[in-house]
């Protein structure tokens, strides 16, 4: 038994060192790069407009629509948002960045952020292929996704099987029992509750949202998104503005960092620029998911009727969670003076030490050196609220997946096989389990960048189409030329 656990891990590092590795990482960032190009730029030339026609509209009396519908098979693109943020902005928009910058030092925030930059344009291409080929199943609810897509637009459906099994493995995996055990352990490590009353309560929590179906998971996502992640900000303010005179130093270490090609100290090991690249890029990536092609299956769920218009709420997305809240992780560590560089730099390759903390400890760190035990308190929390909400989003994910393999009949049987493997991830420890839904997550991009890439004309054409359109009822919008 042993020597079979030891030859899927051995396997699962290879392949997990492949999707996440250097190549794969090229690929992202080439398939961001051309949509950016061929857009013109689209998420900056047009800045002004896509944040008017999403974030903004949120706050006009006349736009009621994008918060609310009254369709009772879809839910309103505001809805679509929250659930789609629900599964991204999770443990890693906390822990994952703390852990970018213990590994890769700064610079690997500069790499976050390009990867985000460029990922904008692809997560807007995946969401504009997902309207324009979503359909109404037998209930009258709206279905759409990478694997609809692949199969509608190319015409491979066995492509969009093997992306859909990804899909549902990934979700009880990275979606599913990771997250239930970062609860558990934050329950128990903070407050000694036992990790089955956690358990227990998650699961009932859980199970009340994911059986009610995406309307009742999107009633839930569009009030909790906005309360954790507001408030998250809230604190990491505090903490920044608590050291602002560290604010220039913390962006100066960033860009310095970013391309610092020789290690420090002549031969000693160090963050180098391949090193930033890699742990920053694949932050961004895991972060966001922009490329994988999942949160696309929200977003078709919207009431939208313009394909384009769901692709901004993309574009949106991936500001939302990487260049805000991932962002903010950063500089609360870098200008709380819990981060030291040059001792970090030198473990670079090798196991930290004891003494130097990494991933949720270090954003812990930082916040209790401006709040004190309650920083500590609060940053437990804020993990428990950001992993029940991914635990919401991606039982969506998993049940288009299932839905598109075996069919609506098998969707129940999913949601109680997903409610009743919380209790496991919640109990044991499950590191080869998660690690193997890790990868099947990244291997989730193969089939959609492919899809995306060759379905890139229809993307560009519907971006023209639609600016013309713009153009032709009014020149301006808000007082931006397009």
């Amino acid at each position: 038994m042993d020597n079979f656990i030891s030859a899927v891990t051995n396997i699962n590092g290879i392949l997990n060192n492949f999707i996440w590795g250097p190549v794969m990482l090229v690929i992202f960032l080439a398939v961001g790069l051309m949509f950016t190009l061929r857009t013109k730029v689209f998420q900056i030339s047009h800045f002004r407009y896509w944040i008017d026609i999403t974030f903004l509209q949120l706050f006009r009396k006349d736009a009621a629509h994008v918060r609310k519908t009254t369709d009772k098979h879809a839910i309103s693109q505001f809805q679509s948002l929250c659930t789609a943020l629900a599964a991204t902005i999770g443990v890693g928009n906390i822990s994952g960045v703390a852990v970018a910058l213990a590994l890769g030092g700064p610079g690997a925030i500069f790499w976050m952020w390009l990867s985000a930059f460029l990922g904008m344009m692809t997560n807007y291409a995946e969401n504009t292929l997902g309207i324009k080929y979503r359909y109404k199943n037998e209930k009258g609810d709206w279905v759409g996704g990478a694997m609809i897509y692949i199969e509608k637009g190319l015409g491979w459906k066995w492509l969009a099987v093997i992306f859909s099994i990804f899909c549902v493995l990934a979700s009880f995996g990275i979606g599913n029992m990771s997250q239930g055990n970062e609860i558990a352990n934050g329950l128990y490590n903070s407050f000694s509750v036992p990790k089955w009353v956690t358990a227990l309560l998650v699961m009932l929590l859980a199970g009340l949202v994911i059986v009610g179906g995406i309307k009742r998971i999107a009633s839930v996502t569009e009030k909790l998104v906005p309360f954790m992640a507001v408030t998250y900000i809230i604190g990491a303010f505090i903490v920044i503005f608590a050291n602002a005179s560290a604010i220039p130093e913390a962006f100066g270490s960033i860009f310095g960092n970013a391309f610092r090609f020789s290690s420090i100290g002549g031969g000693m090991a160090g963050f180098t620029v391949m090193v930033a690249m890699r742990r920053g890029i694949s932050r961004g990536v895991f972060s966001n998911e922009a490329g994988l092609g999942s949160s696309v299956m929200v977003h078709s769920a919207s009431n939208v009727k313009e394909p384009v218009v769901q692709g901004m709420w993309g574009i949106f997305e991936v500001f939302a969670d990487t260049l805000v809240v991932c962002t903010l992780t950063a500089l609360t560590i870098l200008t709380s003076g819990v981060y030291d560089y040059t001792e970090y730099a030198q473990y670079v390759g090798a196991d930290l030490p004891g003494h130097l903390k990494s991933g949720v400890a270090l954003t812990s760190s930082a916040f209790e050196s401006v709040f004190g035990p309650v920083g500590g308190g609060f940053i437990s929390i804020a993990v428990m609220l950001f992993a029940f909400s991914t635990i919401l989003g991606w039982s969506y994910y998993g049940e288009r997946g299932v839905e598109y393999l075996f069919g609506l009949k098998a969707v129940p049987v999913y949601k109680l096989i997903f409610i009743l493997i919380i209790f496991l991830g919640c109990n044991a420890s499950l590191s080869l389990v998660v690690d193997i839904s890790d990868t099947f997550n990244g291997f989730m991009a193969l089939p959609n960048l492919i899809a995306v890439t060759l379905l890139s004309g229809q993307v560009i054409t519907m971006t023209r189409e639609y600016i013309a359109k713009v153009k032709a009822g009014k020149e301006t919008i808000n007082g931006e030329e397009l």
